[in-house]
């Protein structure tokens, strides 16, 4: 009696929890670009369908021989040229209809870098693009969503770790380090208390040359200190005023 009513446990198990069909993973990379002036964000031309040609972030299937992480960056690479480019894993995004054709879960990754340090490596394969954020087209599938959240993992990250300064040259003005605060946040910081705050760090050195390109009374380089910026790195920050506001 026991056996019969573990028999028809299992056959009730078989029918109600065996997959319909198959899922597959893939990955797609948000890449975040600094210009020196404005934030942008890479895309490129979907190469297949559905939705071919329409404007998309880089994705791909992840292989049977290869981790999520090797995908990302054999995607990246295979997309744009681009490599050797550290990306961090942002989430996974798999609502049941967010891909057509199959279903599909993506592990999404991120990254911001100096546009000027790759531009070099981008190929033309599938017309990569930088975007400003503003000027973003419409994307594929949850493409968008993804931006958006990658964005506000950057934010997290950037009120709280001194990651945004490696997107600077060696020296660079006080200025120059206001504006990439003021894109990747999307508003405007007090000068005399941005000012206060980054030199209250410690992280930065002085140098005795100034940069007279925007004014003629001109403002000081400075260049990071690198063992304090790694001593400091898990006790930073208090840079950005009520950075909750922007999570």
């Amino acid at each position: 009696m026991k056996v019969d009513f573990l028999e028809q446990d299992l056959q009730v198990l078989t029918k109600e929890d065996a997959p319909a069909a198959r899922v597959l993973v893939a990955t797609d990379c948000i890449i975040f670009g600094f210009d020196g002036k404005k934030i942008k964000v890479l895309l490129i031309k979907r190469g297949f369908e559905p939705e071919k040609d329409k404007w998309s972030l880089m994705g791909g299937f992840v292989q049977q021989s290869e981790s999520p992480d090797d995908a990302a960056v054999r995607v990246l690479e295979e997309c744009t040229g681009l490599n050797n480019i550290y990306m961090e894993q942002l989430q996974v995004f798999g609502r049941p209809d967010r891909d057509p054709a199959e279903r599909t879960l993506s592990i999404t990754y991120f990254a911001l870098i100096d546009i000027s340090k790759y531009e070099n490596q981008l190929n033309d394969k599938y017309h990569a693009e930088w975007f400003l954020l503003s000027d973003v087209p419409a994307l594929i599938f949850d493409h968008a969503e993804m931006i958006k959240g990658a964005l506000k993992q950057l934010r997290y990250k950037a009120a709280l770790h001194p990651i945004l300064f490696q997107l600077l040259p060696y020296k660079f003005t006080i200025p120059q380090l206001q504006v990439l605060y003021e894109q990747v946040y999307q508003t405007t910081f007090d000068e005399r208390n941005f000012s206060r705050k980054l030199l209250s760090t410690d992280l930065l050195v002085k140098l005795d040359e100034k940069d007279k390109r925007t004014s003629r009374k001109g403002a000081f380089y400075y260049r990071l200190d690198q063992t304090n910026y790694e001593d400091k790195f898990q006790s930073f920050l208090n840079l950005v005023p009520n950075p909750d506001k922007f999570f």
